[in-house]
């Protein structure tokens, strides 16, 4: 199934006092890199996020990011950590004795101050579960659009290889012409310079000329990489690379065949491969 990289999703859920929201975003990457973002207090399901996104994404820049907030709910009380508060007091009367004109402050103040108001402890497991789930849900909404842009893709890969296709046969059409109106300017020239030409050196020159100008296996060779580029795009694995490696030899046998054009309609069919190679080749940078 192909598959764009580049995607988004976020999705989020309640658990516990906390209201959590999961941001997935994936972009074109030769592997599979995958940058987590966490608050301080979720560093514990680092790995084992990192191991969910991996099981369902071979390949792309993935960036996960978690974030929360706490829900006010009725009758929830502060916890305070008072030997903080304590030792926070303790250093403003030193730091006070050293000031002119101290500055006063409230109890909010120091509610304010990081470390003050303690944390719930949360059972790590219960969390661990229901983030899980959540990313879970995310990454499917990911999947989701990674697939539809895939689906995309697709249909301009194949557009674009069935063009070729047309090519390849109008080029192989072409060359027998070709190859006679070489003979037939090759034999009008040299009868005009020679009195009395050697015909039958001049059959095998032409024969060398058209060995060296015969295009027939690389013909069949673009007509080979567009089969199996079509055949590979209905494959259910990712494919990105076997696609990229596929451009890179098509483009081989279409600037050969460039090089070996003597007629103004080949090299023009040169060059529309060469270009439908090129937009195909920019569309795999973006497929799985």
């Amino acid at each position: 199934m192909i598959r764009s990289m580049t995607a988004y999703a976020c999705n989020e859920a309640d658990i516990g006092h906390m209201t959590l929201n999961c941001e997935l975003r994936s972009v074109n990457h030769r592997y599979c890199d995958i940058s987590l973002k966490l608050p301080d207090r979720l560093r514990f399901i680092e790995a084992d996020l990192r191991s969910t996104i991996a099981a369902r994404i071979n390949r792309g820049k993935i960036e996960c990011s978690l974030s929360y907030k706490k829900q006010a709910k009725a009758g929830q009380d502060f916890n305070v950590n008072i030997d903080a508060v304590t030792a926070l007091l303790a250093a403003t009367d030193q730091i006070e004795e050293h000031m002119l004109a101290p500055l006063s402050f409230s109890a909010l103040d120091i509610l304010a101050f990081p470390g003050i108001q303690q944390e719930p402890e949360a059972d790590k497991t219960h969390l661990n579960e229901e983030i899980t789930r959540l990313v879970k849900l995310a990454l499917a909404q990911l999947l989701e659009v990674r697939e539809r842009e895939g689906a995309q893709l697709k249909v301009l890969i194949e557009e674009r290889c069935l063009k070729m296709q047309g090519f390849i046969m109008s080029a192989g059409r072409r060359m027998p012409e070709v190859l006679l109106l070489i003979r037939n300017k090759l034999k009008d020239r040299i009868t005009e310079l020679v009195a009395q030409p050697d015909f039958d050196r001049l059959e095998q020159e032409l024969v060398i000329l058209a060995q060296k100008l015969d295009i027939t296996e690389e013909l069949d060779r673009l007509e080979t990489h567009t089969t199996e580029v079509l055949r590979v795009l209905n494959q259910k694995e990712p494919v990105g690379r076997r696609l990229d490696f596929l451009m890179q030899e098509l483009n081989r046998e279409a600037n050969t065949l460039g090089s070996k054009s003597t007629d103004k309609e080949m090299t023009q069919i040169a060059i529309e491969l060469k270009v439908l190679i090129e937009q195909m080749r920019e569309q795999i940078q973006n497929i799985e």
